[in-house]
């Protein structure tokens, strides 16, 4: 077999490979609905359009002050039509890999989680500008707001996740996900688009933090970078599968601050309005307002060199 022939045969061999890995076990493949690989590329953009419409002139091309309503309205409706057809593919794939046949309104489904998020998007835009009124005032290295806007990951984490939280909220199956992991690789900034989170919401440095699905966060909360509010566990069904939907991931209350390294679990763990968590805490039990929990300061050995 000559080169070409080879690469022929890998082709066709691949191509198969792919349609069986993306069916799973009826999606993509064959019956050419849903979701293609590719539409990954195009989500990644939509979310990025999203951004330089809700930050015009910060993020995206520079624009006039002449001509902002024009630039809005041509980018809403190009963006709005993309996602349409993405959400569309979306909800198609959804049924195809449930086996889904009862609904047959994808299209519909799409069409009213779109027209929700743009409904939502005068609503996003001012509890943003709460967040970065909290970047601004909580951090003394923030010289003005433009700064936080054009500078700080974690406003362009949380304008994603606030989008991205919409679509969750509508039912949108995998374009949430997918929009909030591409803010996860550029910031490194790791926030389900289930969580619900209050405004006046501040990451400080941001890297490291994770933030889980059924987290529910208050207003005017501080975290800083390398916080995880995750699952303490995982129940299993019979087959010894992950159970999906249930409460994992702890509620934090109004005005808590959450310092560096702290690991905060479980369900049914709660952070009581007013309080602070120390850094590299450790914690699976509920915390009662107004309470500070550190660890015991440590006693290091000191030396000195001869």
């Amino acid at each position: 077999m000559n080169m070409k022939e080879l690469i022929k045969h890998t082709v066709q061999q691949i191509t198969k490979e792919i349609e069986n890995c993306f069916q799973c076990p009826a999606g993509i493949g064959k019956r050419r609905k849903g979701l293609t690989p590719s539409a990954r590329q195009t989500i990644h953009q939509i979310t990025d359009d999203m951004i330089a419409i809700i930050f015009p002139g910060c993020h995206g091309p520079e624009i006039p002050p002449e001509r902002l309503e024009e630039y809005l309205n041509e980018k809403l409706y190009s963006v709005m039509s993309t996602l349409h057809e993405q959400v569309r593919r979306a909800f198609e794939y959804q049924c195809n890999f449930e086996r889904c046949d009862k609904c047959n309104d994808c299209d519909k489904r799409a069409e009213n989680a779109v027209k929700q998020l743009l409904e939502s998007l005068p609503s996003i835009i001012k509890t943003l500008r709460q967040d970065i009124i909290a970047a601004y005032e909580g951090d003394p290295a923030a010289r003005s707001t433009m700064e936080v806007v054009m500078s700080y990951p974690c406003i362009y984490a949380i304008a994603v996740y606030r989008i991205a939280h919409v679509l969750y909220e509508a039912g949108v199956p995998l374009i949430p996900r997918v929009m909030t992991e591409h803010a996860h690789s550029k910031t490194g900034i790791d926030i389900h688009p289930g969580a619900k989170i209050g405004s006046g919401f501040f990451i400080d440095h941001g890297t490291g933090v994770v933030i889980g699905e059924t987290c529910v966060i208050g207003n005017n909360v501080k975290i800083y970078q390398g916080v995880t509010l995750g699952a303490l566990s995982f129940e299993k069904d019979a087959n010894g599968n992950p159970i999906k939907g249930i409460k994992r991931h702890p509620n934090v209350g109004d005005n808590v601050v959450i310092y560096a390294g702290a690991t905060i679990l479980g369900g049914d763990t709660t952070i009581g309005s007013n309080s602070e968590i120390g850094g590299n805490v450790w914690l699976i039990h509920s915390v009662p307002p107004n309470s500070k929990v550190y660890n015991r300061q440590p006693r290091p050995l000191i030396k000195q060199k001869k």
